[in-house]
């Protein structure tokens, strides 16, 4: 493969940096709680009230403010991933088989009890990140999803309170960032027991503070600034290529724009092009710093090499822009969410058409997929026997304990051997 546009190398000081800050302030909010957390939010956001939850004639009042052409906007999205999470939900079924005469097994699907959700609000307001962390858990049977979005001047768009208010929120907060997640790990919000779960897109610093919570608390993944891969052969349309990488770009400069084609025409087209994309958007300072830090055109081979690349890199989100697009779904397999020909742009997914936009970044596609109803539930086993059965374990486990040296482990067997022996020969 050539590289015909490549991004930076990251720098290692500024992660560590990173790492350190959070490590610091999660400190802080765990020996300090609120006060801390009232602390990191004036310095950060200039937002310190004496209670960060939203009151409910708040919420009322910014519903009220939602025009109507949102509001359906908004009301069609929270269906369609309604929809789609209860669809997906109707494919986990609780499970029992009999392995043996007497040896019943199984498993039950349980929802966590308490989740937090957090929404970015920072450079945007992301409607979107409420409903696609609320409904899913709400539809699993999550009893509790206190919802954590950071403040711009003070207040929260009324869309997003709409949206998170109508998703089923038990609580909403206006505090952002990493005190955000450490509130609700912590339980520092009053009336707030510490959350099993949190969940959530997010920059550098609330990725990395879920990272480091986690193990205290569960995660859904691990998802950072946000990334686009585009596939594209000599049918696709290099508008089309430029404009769908800038929609990613502007989320973050420190996101990921990726162009791999087989195209030498196309990849120059593109890259010709992306000047003028770039200056069509009002976000062209975000989109522009993403696209000089994190763009990459890469020219391949064929169809194969395509796909060991675009494997490789493990992408977030993937546009196939190909001839036959959909024989793709099969052909790839590392990536977050697929985008199946010129007609299903990343942004639908971003925004309305149901699948999660809550996904994996830095190549974690390789071995998670995005956030789904089943990622708030417990899948835990049980197994019950009758004393037959109970007699077959023993005789195989008491061999293999003993041979490992766990006598202990042998014992519980051999009694349960001699005991049911006795019985059954009187």
């Amino acid at each position: 493969m050539e590289y015909l546009k490549r991004a930076g190398a990251a720098d290692e000081a500024d992660l560590s940096a990173v790492t350190d800050t959070v490590a610091g302030m999660l400190r802080d909010i765990r020996s300090d709680g609120i006060d801390a957390v009232r602390t990191y939010s004036k310095r950060l956001d200039d937002y310190a009230p004496d209670d960060f939850r939203v009151a409910d004639e708040v919420i009322e009042r910014a519903i009220d403010e939602v025009p109507d052409d949102l509001r359906r906007a908004i009301d069609f999205a929270h269906d369609q991933v309604r929809r789609f999470a209860e669809a997906q939900l109707g494919t986990l079924d609780n499970l029992e088989i009999e392995t043996e005469p007497g040896v019943v097994l199984g498993h039950r699907h349980i929802p966590v009890d308490r989740v937090g959700a957090y929404v970015p609000g920072g450079r945007y307001s992301l409607i979107a990140s409420s409903y696609m962390s609320i409904i899913p858990a709400k539809v699993a049977g999550v009893k509790e999803v206190h919802v954590a979005t950071p403040p711009r001047a003070g207040r929260i768009h009324p869309g997003l309170l709409y949206s998170a208010h109508r998703a089923g929120a038990d609580t909403i907060h206006a505090v952002g960032g990493v005190q955000a997640l450490g509130a609700l790990a912590y339980g520092a919000l009053p009336d707030v027991a510490p959350v099993d779960m949190l969940v959530g897109p997010g920059n550098r610093f609330v990725v990395e503070a879920k990272r480091q919570l986690f193990g205290e608390v569960g995660i859904d993944l691990l998802a950072g600034p946000t990334e686009i891969g585009i596939i594209a052969d000599d049918t696709a349309d290099p508008f089309i290529v430029a404009c769908d990488l800038v929609g990613q770009a502007e989320h973050d400069p420190f996101s990921r724009a990726i162009l791999i084609t087989t195209s030498r025409r196309l990849a120059m087209a593109v890259i010709e092009q992306m000047d003028d994309h770039l200056s069509a958007v009002s976000t062209e300072e975000v989109a522009r710093q993403c696209w000089d830090n994190g763009g990459e055109v890469i020219l391949v081979a064929d169809e194969d090499e395509m796909v060991a690349v675009c494997d490789d890199y493990a992408i977030e989100h993937v546009e196939v822009l190909v001839r036959d697009p959909e024989r793709f779904i099969d052909r790839l397999t590392h990536y977050g969410s697929l985008f199946v020909g010129e007609e299903a742009t990343v942004a639908y997914g971003d925004k309305v058409s149901g699948p999660n936009h809550i996904l994996p970044t830095k190549r974690a596609a390789r071995f998670t997929g995005g956030l789904w109803v089943g990622k708030f539930l417990k899948t835990v086993t049980y197994q019950r026997m009758d004393r037959p059965g109970s007699m077959l374990m023993a005789e195989h486990c008491e061999v293999e304990s003993l041979a490992e040296g766990m006598d202990a482990h042998a014992r519980t067997a051999t009694v349960r051997l001699e005991r049911y022996t006795r019985r059954q020969a009187s």
